[in-house]
């Protein structure tokens, strides 16, 4: 309660796997048995908490131990993960890929919602321009606004 105090309201937001690392040799987290008991400790202190998935498989296990799941950009259009995520019901947060069109989400949210779970969340990254760089076009705000979902702008 003393973090919420100092910080306001947030999600406490940690990985069990990054699996995107670019390195081979960059750690990749505790793994999904140590980290969802970790992530289900700080829910358990009544913090919302949100996780990212990679596989399918581990959308209903993190789902037990955590409020929200996240898709990795690189992963937004993947359709069985995407099912996977709404059919547990929990909140479902879709980082934007780099390559993708803000109009295009709608794809995405149209899987989501194929499950009946219309818990969904977008997150703005910006969009690949040249090498390393990511530009954000504000206007994709709006596009995906225009979706029927909340919308998030993630400015790191």
């Amino acid at each position: 309660q003393e973090i919420r105090a100092r910080a306001g309201d947030f999600v406490f937001k940690a990985s069990f796997d990054k699996a995107n690392r670019s390195s081979i040799r960059s750690y990749r987290g505790p793994g999904l048995a140590e980290g969802l008991r970790i992530l289900a400790s700080i829910r358990a202190l009544g913090l919302p908490v949100l996780t990212d998935v990679h596989e399918p498989a581990h959308a209903e296990a993190a789902a037990e131990s955590v409020d929200i799941l996240q898709i990795p950009a690189f992963l937004c259009r993947q359709t069985d993960l995407l099912i996977a995520a709404g059919q547990t019901g929990k909140w479902v947060n879709v980082k934007k890929g780099q390559f993708v069109a803000p109009a295009d989400m709608k794809y995405v949210v149209e899987k989501i919602r194929s499950t009946g779970n219309d818990k969904i969340v977008l997150t703005e990254r910006g969009t690949t321009f040249g090498y390393n760089n990511l530009v954000v076009d504000m206007r994709g705000l709006q596009i995906m606004r225009d979706l029927g979902v909340p919308v998030v702008f993630d400015a790191t």
